[in-house]
Order: structure tokens, then sequence, then C-alpha cells
């Protein structure tokens, strides 16, 4: 299951400096064509119980999650995280080492497996393959 939170459904079109072109709709096909043993489920929602809800869904075997700006202060998210007993990849397409301070603190990372940061699209391509 890949999850990401608010504004990520503008992938694509948002800060495409830092974000890049491609819209997520676009690198979820590319993602499928090159996992074809698994099943990739997506999620996406810009309203914080929305995403603890599917989280709390468990129809799934791992999660990739990119909070969004969730990451940086959603107690909520982390708490959920914490409860679900399957591999966690925290994903970030940009280095949030490399911006603003308020963006260089997860709060959701601790309860997560494994942090991918700044690797832009290809993040999730990179958790998917360590779910392998």
């Amino acid at each position: 299951m890949i999850i990401n939170g608010p504004n990520l459904n503008l992938l694509g079109t948002r800060e495409p400096e830092i974000y890049g072109n491609v819209s997520m709709e676009s690198y979820l096909d590319i993602l499928k064509s090159e996992f074809t043993s698994h099943e990739i489920k997506y999620y996406q929602s810009n309203i914080e119980g929305e995403l603890i809800n599917r989280l709390q869904e468990d129809d799934f075997d791992a999660v990739v999650i990119n909070p969004g700006a969730f990451t940086h202060y959603s107690y909520a998210i982390a708490d959920c995280l914490k409860n679900i007993q399957k591999y966690k990849i925290e994903v970030h397409i940009s280095n949030i080492y490399k911006r603003e301070e308020f963006r260089q603190k997860s709060v959701t990372a601790a309860n997560t497996d494994a942090v991918l940061s700044g690797f832009g699209m290809d993040g999730y391509r990179l958790a998917l393959l360590s779910l392998k």
C-alpha cells in the first residue's frame, strides 16, 4: 500500500523544481508495470483522519507512506503507525534535511522501519524494491 498525505495529489504541477513534473498516477503506472507480481494499492488524502482510517483498514502487507506536511506534526498518524505491526517505510520526494527547519523533523519516522528522503519519485520504487 502506498499512502500519500496532503497536497501530494498535486504532484506533477506542485513546485516542479522540488517535486518534479510527473503525476503520481503516471508514476503508479510505471511502478505497476515493474512490480507485476505485487498488487500495489494507492490512497491519497488531504485529511489526517482519513489517512488514519485507511491505515487502520489493515488490508495490506506493508505500507509506504509519504505523510506530506503531517510528517512534521501529526502525533495522531505517528501513533497509528506505531500500532501497525507490518513493515512501514516513510518516503519523502525531496531531501527534507535540506529544506526549511520545520521540515527537517519527522514525528512519524520513529514509528517506521525505514526512511527514504531526497530520491525524488524514485523513493517509492526504492521502497518497493526493499520490500521485495
